[in-house]
């Protein structure tokens, strides 16, 4: 399996958990000039960008400290692009999430950054 078949993969598990949890996913691996998003959702009247980092073992780290400042800006841009190309007002309340998936253990960090 390739690194793009297992991000999928990956990804797919995050949003099933999301959605198990409430949240109502619109879209997902959101890509376009200024970056990519994993998934959109919204949970209420929040519209959630999230991002998913899968690590088979815990050797280097937790899965979320792999989203370091330059990934969370390209993630910002994204989101700002998806808002506007969506018809979504700037002033709506939204929040960046992470998924971190360490073998099978699941773990949302809600306000990530």
């Amino acid at each position: 399996m390739n690194r793009r078949e297992l991000g999928s993969r990956y990804e797919k598990l995050a949003a099933r958990e999301l959605a198990k949890r409430g949240y109502e996913i619109l879209a997902l691996n959101y890509r376009c000039r200024q970056g990519e998003v994993d998934i959109v959702c919204r949970q209420g009247g929040v519209l959630v960008f999230v991002e998913v980092k899968y690590r088979s073992t815990g050797s280097f780290g937790a899965p979320s400290q792999a989203v370091d400042s330059r990934k969370q800006a390209r993630i910002r841009h994204a989101a700002v692009h998806y808002m506007y190309a969506h018809g979504i007002a700037p002033d709506t309340p939204c929040r960046f999430d992470v998924v971190g998936i360490l073998e099978n253990q699941v773990e949302i960090i809600e306000n990530a950054f």
